[in-house]
């Protein structure tokens, strides 16, 4: 009998035994799929930790704070900054104004909130459209820009990525002009530290709206996401955003009357913790920043590689005009960003400081890079009549220039030889020593980028030198002219480097101290 109820227990002990192991089995593989997917997510690279952030003095281009700075990380609707920048290139260049309409297509109007509420059919005219960007951050605006300007959204967002490169912002990727979530749409806090500085730099008129609380439309008000703005003093701009898979970002610019920074957040977990950080950074960086005056040169685009044009066909109506390119020349109707693919360079090489130095006049051998954006003025200017020699030409100020009868030249200055008493050693930090001399043939150059204004890139330069801690001793400084149609463009430059990964290596240097360059063939 004992027995029997020892075997009995023992039965009933099997029984659960086995019931609770079934069951194990059975949660393990229920919950294993769920457990794989997200195993998985976490080793995803790019997102651990999630959170990055940068603050950068504006004025001298110190960083003053980074975590995760180079990290990549989607930007969502913070990629609007990239799209208002484009569209305020267009005012600037005056292809827009700000009361010409933008149609709105069905894919427009078709796009997820955050959203206007654009019908398909109807229009928007361009100030209410960067209003609504700016506070709504209306994705079906951030469309209707984007085919309006380029064509297609698609075509758009490669233009965004060109634009980037430019900038020095070197890890950034755009797929839309909105920032929806997709994967290959990425960005940095560095990256976006320097969109911050560059559109304050480029169009102080237009930054203003960033400033906007309320913006009226349709009957509807819509408030501004940014909640620092008005709550933490000095806080100007410039954009939220936010997707599952970015957390919370917040790009901040902050100002005194004479200290000014750019912030990044990335990843935050919530609008409130995100805001809190930024509000912190702002107010423990900001006193730090510098009081003087600026040191740091303006944020300059880089001149791109040439690459095969591509003409996107715009929606009807059709408010900007179509670009077609060739091997050779670029048809502008109407006031057109410039195609210098064609263009190739003449080149004044003499000895810089041998007064009455003969000049050697010879055609670069290949075409130049593609200048990623040159700027047509507002008013044609008229063109001066071309030279049908080949000889220098001395103009009014005593600058040496080439004529050449092509449409397209492009002008190497030199500094006039003053004879003088004998100099004392010639500091290696002076940009303007050097201004003019030409890349060596077959070597490699460093361009820091290209301005409209030859004092801007000759001060880019010699900033650039002082700052350079010795890596820029050996290499010429100089700026070279391009003109084409009255318009002028001003690339600053250094030469002196026979070996690619010695320009690479320089040019790296001077992207940690601030400045977007690039190294290509002279």
């Amino acid at each position: 009998m004992a027995l029997s109820v020892a075997l009995g227990s023992g039965g009933r002990a099997l029984k659960l035994a086995g019931i609770a192991g079934v069951t194990a089995c059975l949660l393990l593989a229920l919950s294993s799929p769920a457990d794989a997917a997200r195993r998985k997510r976490q080793r995803a690279p790019g997102y651990s930790p999630p959170y990055a952030a940068m603050v950068v003095d504006a004025k001298t281009g110190r960083v003053l704070h980074a975590e995760n700075e180079d990290a990549l990380r989607h930007p969502a609707s913070v990629t609007k900054v990239m799209t208002l920048y484009l569209l305020f290139e267009q005012l600037e260049r005056g292809r827009l104004s700000l009361d010409t309409p933008l149609h709105v297509s069905a894919r427009a109007a078709s796009q997820a909130p955050s959203k206007l509420g654009l019908r398909p059919g109807s229009t928007i005219q361009v100030e209410d459209a960067i209003k609504a960007l700016v506070t709504k951050s209306a994705n079906d605006v951030a469309v209707v820009v984007a085919e309006n300007l380029a064509g297609s959204e698609e075509a758009f967002a490669e233009q965004m990525t060109r634009k980037a490169r430019a900038l020095g912002m070197t890890r950034t990727v755009y797929r839309n002009a909105s920032g929806l979530p997709d994967p290959e749409q990425v960005t940095t806090a560095r990256d976006l530290t320097i969109l911050g500085r560059a559109i304050q730099d480029r169009f102080p008129r237009y930054y203003s709206y960033f400033q906007t609380r309320v913006f009226h439309y349709a009957g509807v008000s819509h408030r501004n996401h940014n909640k620092l703005l008005g709550r933490v003093e000095g806080v100007d701009g410039i954009k939220t955003g936010f997707t599952r898979a970015s957390g919370f970002n917040l790009l901040t610019s902050a100002r005194t009357a004479d200290r000014h920074i750019v912030a990044a957040v990335l990843g935050g977990r919530s609008g409130a913790t995100r805001d809190q950080i930024m509000a912190s950074l702002v107010r423990s960086n900001l006193p730090r920043a510098y009081a003087g005056a600026r040191t740091a040169p303006l944020v300059a685009e880089a001149a791109e590689r040439p690459r095969p044009a591509v003409v996107a066909e715009a929606p009807r109506p059709q408010p900007l005009p179509q670009v077609e390119t060739t091997a050779a020349t670029t048809t502008t109707p109407g006031r057109q960003p410039l195609d210098l693919n064609a263009v190739r360079p003449v080149t004044a090489a003499a000895a810089a400081t041998t007064p009455g130095s003969s000049l050697r006049w010879s055609t670069g051998p290949q075409p130049l890079p593609q200048a990623a954006q040159a700027y047509a003025p507002a008013e044609p200017t008229p063109r001066p009549a071309a030279s049908t020699s080949p000889a220098p030409a001395v103009g009014p100020t005593g600058k040496i220039e080439a004529r050449l009868p092509a449409a397209e030249t492009v002008i190497a200055k030199l500094e006039p030889q003053v004879a003088a008493p004998p100099p004392a050693p010639r500091r290696e930090s002076s940009a303007r020593a050097t201004v003019a001399t030409s890349p060596a043939p077959g070597g490699w150059v460093i361009q820091l980028g290209a301005t409209e204004d030859e004092e801007k890139a000759k001060s880019i330069l010699e900033e650039a030198r002082q700052r350079s801690r010795g890596t820029l001793a050996k290499a010429l400084p100089f700026t070279e002219k391009v003109v084409r149609d009255g318009t002028t463009l001003f690339r600053a430059r250094f030469s002196g480097f026979q070996e690619p990964d010695s320009a690479q290596e320089a040019c790296r240097a001077l992207k940690r101290q601030g400045f977007a360059c690039f190294a290509t063939r002279s």
